[in-house]
């Protein structure tokens, strides 16, 4: 098992969890350990199985996704979560990217592109595209109380890490990012790296959803 990224699929649908079985533990580099029938089952799964990624569906019957996507990375030392959805118009795809999630894929995907953004996201890359991003953050409007408490998160941010921020929440790449700011790409990471910390996010699709909410991007 050492090198393998291991991962823990969670459906309640028997058909869909042992098709995503077969087709990951068939890629190289891939193997899952464990599968959970519902939201409720993964908090005692991952203790007796730890893994780098989680599949996570978001309609489950008892606890679902979005909540279990918030206990998964409340954890120390979490797994990235990727969700499983029918329709990518589905607005509960935004809630579990405000919940931690690193990002979505349609259940109907072609096998390469799941094997894909399994392997990426457990490199700490991440899979949806500025494009999607903004896509999904059109699609809501921010109410009263998330602009205020936007803001104020964002107040603890340096002149520099605000720019690079709002930058995310524009759509634009590190590359953008660096060329607009005249630094490398390097520093613009070292500054992310900052913002997550300092605003206890967990990856880029969150800083763009909180400028969003801020009405900033």
């Amino acid at each position: 098992m050492a090198g393998m990224t291991k991962v823990l699929i969670v459906d309640d649908d028997a058909l869909v969890r042992a098709g995503l079985t077969m087709m990951l533990d068939g890629a190289d580099g891939i193997s899952v350990v464990a599968e959970a029938t519902d939201g409720a089952d993964v908090p005692g799964t991952l203790d007796a199985h730890p893994v780098d990624v989680v599949l996570m569906d978001i309609r489950m019957p008892k606890v679902n996704g979005i909540v279990a996507t918030q206990q998964v990375r409340a954890r120390a030392n979490p797994p990235e979560v990727i969700v499983l959805t029918t329709f990518d118009t589905d607005d509960n795809v935004l809630k579990a990217l405000r919940a931690g999630a690193s990002g979505f894929l349609l259940k109907d995907a072609p096998p390469s592109r799941i094997v894909e953004a399994v392997l990426r996201v457990a490199a700490g890359d991440p899979i949806l595209s500025p494009h999607i991003t903004r896509r999904l953050m059109d699609q809501v409007v921010t109410s009263a109380d998330a602009y205020t408490t936007a803001r104020t998160a964002l107040s603890a941010l340096s002149p520099r890490e605000h720019e690079v921020a709002v930058a995310i929440g524009q759509g634009k790449t590190n590359a953008e990012i660096g060329a607009e700011l005249f630094v490398s790409v390097a520093t613009v990471k070292a500054h992310i790296t900052r913002i997550l910390t300092k605003l206890s996010l967990g990856n880029r699709t969150q800083i763009a959803l909180l400028t969003h909410d801020a009405g900033l991007s």
